[in-house]
């Protein structure tokens, strides 16, 4: 194991709260282990970390990234989300494979959404041949994770958003029955709304094949 994942678990370690643990597994359906730390006290003790050791060495960030994700307390991995965040202007292209393998590796909305909607947001806005490469691929995939990405990742996007890129997205994915899909479709939707209401309300009203999920959330902001 990294000697920079070592410290890390040996730090998150000493603050174990199984009265915490118990609560938090079971909010997440109980598919993965806790240590117990509060969001408020994990992002106290990262920040002493990284004062103390830095933030991961980019040319070291992979393995550090895997490490981190192999372990079974589901805040290590939340620690790597973190640290990615941190250092995502400053990512080489090839980085796409190793967000992907964080994208189909323990996957749950909490890490799929925050890599989505920050990391590989930006990596593709840096980088328009990775985005290309992967959308092609991604928005094909059986794997509907993958797929959850395609539709969020302009999330932060706001006028720069591509909506014709975001429909089409959107129409591939009509008739599923996978909650998660129909939940990031009115996701996107709405937050896309904020910027401009007036395509949205166009867009869900011709599209008779949106599920009630996505309708719901797609107009929870401007009616309609």
């Amino acid at each position: 194991m990294h000697p920079y994942v070592l410290s890390l678990k040996s730090l998150f370690e000493q603050y174990v709260d199984l009265a915490q643990a118990g609560p938090m597994k079971k909010y997440m359906r109980d598919q993965f282990e806790y240590l117990g730390i509060k969001t408020p006290i994990r992002a106290a003790l990262q920040k002493e970390f990284i004062q103390q050791n830095g933030l991961p060495p980019l040319d070291q960030l992979d393995v550090i990234s895997r490490g981190l994700w192999s372990l079974p307390q589901r805040e290590f991995q939340y620690a790597a989300t973190s640290f990615l965040g941190k250092l995502e202007n400053k990512l080489e292209p090839e980085f796409i494979t190793t967000l992907e393998y964080l994208l189909v590796t323990k996957s749950w909305w909490d890490t799929v959404d925050t890599i989505a909607g920050n990391t590989v947001g930006t990596h593709f806005k840096r980088f328009p041949k990775v985005r290309e490469k992967y959308l092609k691929k991604w928005r094909k995939s059986d794997n509907f994770w993958l797929r959850r990405t395609t539709l969020l990742f302009q999330l932060g996007y706001k006028e720069e958003t591509d909506f014709d890129l975001l429909c089409e997205l959107i129409k591939e994915n009509l008739g599923s029955d996978e909650f998660f899909i129909n939940k990031a479709i009115g996701w996107a939707l709405r937050q896309y709304a904020w910027t401009n209401p007036a395509p949205v309300k166009k867009f869900v009203k011709a599209t008779k094949e949106l599920s009630p999920l996505s309708r719901k959330e797609a107009l929870k902001n401007i009616g309609g």
